[in-house]
């Protein structure tokens, strides 16, 4: 299974946005599912106030995940994660207009093969199912950029 499946299977299964986004990487982060479960719990639904989307959350904490700090040069790190998500962010909202969860329940999408290819090709057509797969799809493109 990859990680777009496995996102979309945790979410089916209850788990919130950012949740589904940070355990579907867990074969990379070195996070068991338990502790992807755990630490992303409180950040669905914008974290409860419909702020910034939890599969955009999710997302930006597996960049930081899979770019570990460098405690020799911690501001150095903190920029190159810090400028990481900021790409992912711009991404993200450069596909959907929005990064707010609320603003972006408000959208209806459907997925389309150029804006959103993995959610097209599993077929998707729930909302959240829509972001979580695509959030996932920009942290695939991120690290491929990164080798």
């Amino acid at each position: 299974m990859n990680h777009f499946e496995r996102a979309s299977a945790y979410h089916k299964r209850g788990f919130n946005c950012c949740q589904s986004v940070v355990a579907a990487f867990s074969d990379l982060t070195g996070l068991g599912e338990q502790e992807s479960f755990n630490i992303a719990g409180g950040f669905g639904a914008g974290a409860g106030t419909g702020e910034l989307c939890g599969a955009v959350v999710g997302a930006v904490m597996t960049l930081g995940l899979l770019t570990p700090v460098d405690t020799a040069d911690p501001v150095g790190s903190k920029k190159r994660t810090v400028a990481l998500g900021k790409d992912l962010q711009n991404r993200f909202s450069g596909k959907f207009g929005a990064l707010r969860c609320q603003d972006l329940l408000k959208s209806r999408l459907e997925p389309n093969e150029a804006m959103t290819p993995a959610a097209a090709h599993m077929g998707l057509t729930g909302h959240c199912d829509i972001m979580i797969v695509t959030a996932v799809e920009i942290v695939e493109e991120i690290l491929k950029e990164l080798r």
